[in-house]
This record gives structure tokens, C-alpha cells and sequence, in this order.
């Protein structure tokens, strides 16, 4: 069977290039084909690490923290994508985007998907065993939203709400690495992010509505219709409010808050930009995300940069 990439994937990635034919579909599975997952994977954890350095009066975020986050973001990422298509296979053949995923289309069984799950799993694991009990615990309990998510598109007509309660979990990581505990700036952050998640990926349904007409597959980009705008914009600023609360919270000074500010301002060109049924502008916006979250990172990390050199 010839390769096909999905639609959404980067072209010219490495993956497609240089990586050995017997393994581009696995890398597929895992999504390294498209990193903008794992980014928004990761970026949760940094604003959760930069917020606790502004906390705890730190010159920056804890570097090996970071470091072992972004080997998390990009394995469970991986891992969940990976679980997500075994659940998903079906359905994934009715969509065009989706059909020519290594599952659907037959380029991996399904039996070795599972293996090449485990082991991801498996290397997650380690990596969450390097933080404190409390981390690991709280880690440990991101399972639950993961492990539903899939299902959710089929009994409900918002099921990027629990990929937000997901995805979103990095941002109570970064703080309990450093404090041992759950505070009010994390949970604001938290909410925050899962408000952004829930934006975002409604950008990114709008390349599938007439699919999922059709399929039966329910999204929030359907649900909200004509509304999108209007919905996507909601989100959003759910989104900048939450975090800066947390970032208030959290004692965070001007150079914060114009982080703040900024990802907000992004946020808002995002929703001016969004059109209905414009699937290639969709993705577009969708991974511009990416560099709206490393605006609220660098905004942070400044913050904690200044306030520990004054």
C-alpha cells in the first residue's frame, strides 16, 4: 500500500524524509509528524513551572523540570494519540482527514499498536517517577480524563471539554513540582488553559464539520454553528481571565501581565481571523497557538527573571 500523509500533517517533516519506511507509521501514530500536539501539550506545564518560579520568588523556571516535561509532552502525546486511534479506527475510516492514519488504512494492526502504546506508557512513567509523591499522584489522575475522551465525541455534543480537562493537566504540574501542593494559582491556570484548549480545538473541528455530518461524530464546531465566533471568542477570554487571576495570584509584577496581555491580544486575532467552513485557514489559526502560548511563557519566565534580580 502506498504512504499517504494525513492532511493536517507537516509537509517535508523529517519523518517523511529521512526516517526508515518501517517506521513512519508508528511515528504517525505517535504524531511526530505533527508537533504542534505536543506543543500544546507542553506549554500548560511551562506557564504551570514560570508561574511557580514567580511564586516561590526563582530567577527562572526549574530547567530540569522543563526539560522533563517537554520528553513527557512529546511521549504522552504519543501515547494518547496512539490510544485514541485504536478507539477511534472506525470512525476514522468515514472521515477524509483521518482515513489515511496508519490504523485506518491498515498500516499498523491493531495489536501492535497496543504494544507500541505500552511502551510509550511506559516511558512516561518514568519520567513522572522523577518528581515528588504529590506530582506523581496528581500526574497519576490525568489518566482518567484520557482514558474517556475518546468516547466522548459519540455521547456528547462538546467533547473537546474533556480533551481541555486533559490536555490542560500540565498546568497543575509545573506548580506541584515545586510546591508539593495544589494552590489557587494553579487551579485558575488550570481553568484557564482548559478554556484555551476548548477555543482552540474548536478552531481545529472546523475542518471536519461536513465529515462529521455526515459520520455522525459530534464537535463543538457543530454545535456552535453560526455561533463560532461568538463561542470561540467566549473561550478565549475565559481563557486570558483565568490566567491572569492566576497570574495575580501567583504575585506576578507589569512584565507578567503584559505576557498576559499579549497572549490575550493573540487570542483576539485568532477570533477576528476565524471564518466557518474554512478548513485549511482553520489550521492555520489552530497552530498559531503554539506561539501564543510561548508569548505567555516568555512573559512569565521575564517576570521571574526580573523580580529575582531586583
Amino acid at each position: 500500500m502506498g504512504e499517504r500523509r494525513p492532511a493536517d500533517a507537516v509537509a517535508g517533516h523529517w519523518v517523511d524524509r529521512h526516517a526508515p519506511r518501517a517506521w513512519r507509521p508508528y511515528l504517525r501514530l505517535a504524531r511526530i509528524d505533527r508537533p504542534i500536539g505536543w506543543w500544546l501539550l507542553l506549554l500548560p506545564c511551562w506557564w504551570s513551572a514560570a508561574l511557580a518560579a514567580i511564586a516561590a520568588d526563582r530567577t527562572y523556571p526549574d530547567p530540569l523540570d522543563c526539560i522533563l516535561f517537554l520528553i513527557g509532552a512529546v511521549v504522552m502525546r504519543g501515547a494518547g494519540s496512539t490510544y485514541n486511534d485504536i478507539a477511534d479506527r472506525d470512525l476514522d475510516a468515514q472521515v477524509e482527514r483521518t482515513r489515511h492514519r496508519p490504523l485506518p488504512s491498515g498500516q499498523v494492526r491493531v495489536r501492535h499498536a497496543v504494544l507500541f502504546l505500552v511502551a510509550q506508557a511506559l516511558v512516561g512513567l518514568a519520567v513522572l517517577l522523577q518528581f515528588n509523591e504529590t506530582a506523581i499522584l496528581v500526574g497519576l489522575c490525568s489518566l482518567t480524563p484520557v482514558a474517556v475522551y475518546p468516547f466522548m465525541k459519540r455521547v456528547m455534543s462538546l467533547p473537546q471539554l474533556v480533551l481541555g480537562l486533559a490536555f490542560a493537566w500540565g498546568a497543575l504540574m509545573g506548580w506541584v513540582a515545586v510546591f508539593a501542593r495544589l494552590d489557587a494559582a494553579a487551579l485558575l491556570l488550570y481553568a484557564g488553559a482548559v478554556a484555551w484548549i476548548v477555543g482552540y480545538d474548536t478552531i481545529y473541528a472546523v475542518q471536519d464539520i461536513e465529515d462529521d455530518e455526515i459520520a455522525g461524530i459530534r464537535s463543538s464546531a457543530r454545535l456552535f454553528g453560526r455561533r463560532l465566533k461568538g463561542a470561540v471568542g467566549l473561550c478565549y477570554g475565559l481563557a486570558a481571565g483565568c490566567v491572569a487571576l492566576a497570574a495575580w495570584k501567583a504575585g506576578a509584577g507589569p512584565v507578567g501581565f503584559s505576557g498576559v496581555a499579549a497572549f490575550a491580544g493573540h487570542l483576539t486575532w485568532q477570533v477576528l481571523r476565524l471564518q466557518e467552513r474554512d478548513g485549511a485557514g482553520a489550521l492555520r489559526l489552530f497552530r498559531s497557538n503554539r506561539d501564543a502560548g510561548l508569548i505567555l511563557f516568555v512573559g512569565l519566565t521575564a517576570d521571574a527573571l526580573i523580580k529575582g534580580l531586583s
